[in-house]
C-alpha cells in the first residue's frame, strides 16, 4: 500500500510546495493536486473525504444487491481539499461473475480518471461530448446524465465518461463485460448529501484497482 503522496496522473513522486513553487510538483506533469495514500475502506475514512471534498463523491445508492464499498482515493492537499475523488465498489456483475466499479469525479485536467481508465489523459477529450447519441445514462444527484464509451482503453475494462455538475464523471468497470451495469438504471448519489445514511454503508476489502 502506498504511504506517500503521488501524482494523480502517473503515480510518480511529487515535491511539496516550497521556496520555488506554491504547488505540488511532478517531474513529468508539473503542478498537480497530490494523490493521497489509500487507506483500508471504512465509513470513517470515507466520511473524512466526504466532509472536505470540493467535488461530488459518487456512489450507487442504495448499492446493488450484493455490492460492497471497497475504498476511496482522492487528489488534493490540506489547503485545497479533494479536487478529484474515486470511489470503488465490488459485487456480482450483470452477466455473472464478480465485477468492480470505480467512479471518479474530478476537475478539468486532474487526470485521476484517465489513470484508472488506462489512458494518458488528463481528460476523456472534448469530442466525447459531440453529437453522438450517448450509449448509457445514469441518474446523478437526481439528474439524467449521459455517459459515452471512451475509446482506446485496455481490453480488460469498460470505460464511460460524461459531465455531471460541471465536472468530469468517469465510470470504469472490470472486467469489460461488467460495463453492462451502466445500462441497468443506475442511480448515483453524491455522498456529501447522504447524511446519517452513510453509516449504513457495507464495506469490503480494499479494491486493488485503487492501488494500480
Amino acid at each position: 500500500m502506498k504511504g506517500e503522496q503521488s501524482c494523480p496522473r502517473c503515480g510518480g513522486r511529487v515535491r511539496a510546495p516550497g521556496l520555488f513553487s506554491e504547488t505540488w510538483q511532478c517531474d513529468l506533469h508539473g503542478s498537480v493536486p497530490p494523490l493521497q495514500p489509500v487507506v483500508p475502506p471504512s465509513v470513517d475514512a470515507l466520511d473524512v473525504v466526504v466532509r472536505r471534498s470540493r467535488v461530488p463523491v459518487w456512489l450507487p445508492w442504495p448499492l446493488p444487491v450484493g455490492w460492497l464499498f471497497t475504498g476511496v482515493a482522492h487528489a488534493g492537499d490540506d489547503r485545497s481539499g479533494p479536487r478529484a475523488v474515486a470511489v470503488a465498489c465490488t459485487g456480482p456483475a450483470p452477466l455473472g461473475g464478480p465485477g468492480e466499479l470505480v467512479l471518479v469525479a474530478e476537475e478539468l485536467g486532474v487526470g485521476l480518471g484517465a489513470r484508472f481508465a488506462g489512458l494518458p489523459g488528463p481528460d476523456p477529450g472534448s469530442d466525447l461530448l459531440g453529437n453522438r447519441v450517448a450509449p448509457a445514462k445514469v441518474m446523478a444527484a437526481g439528474r439524467p446524465t449521459a455517459l459515452w464509451c471512451v475509446p482506446g482503453t485496455p481490453a480488460d475494462r469498460a470505460v464511460y465518461a460524461g459531465e455531471a455538475m460541471g465536472l468530469w464523471l468517469w465510470a470504469i468497470l472490470w472486467p469489460g463485460k461488467a460495463g453492462h451495469l451502466v445500462y441497468d438504471d443506475v442511480v448515483l448519489t453524491d455522498l456529501r448529501d447522504a447524511g446519517a445514511e452513510l453509516g449504513l454503508l457495507p464495506c469490503g476489502a480494499l479494491s486493488p484497482q485503487l492501488l494500480a
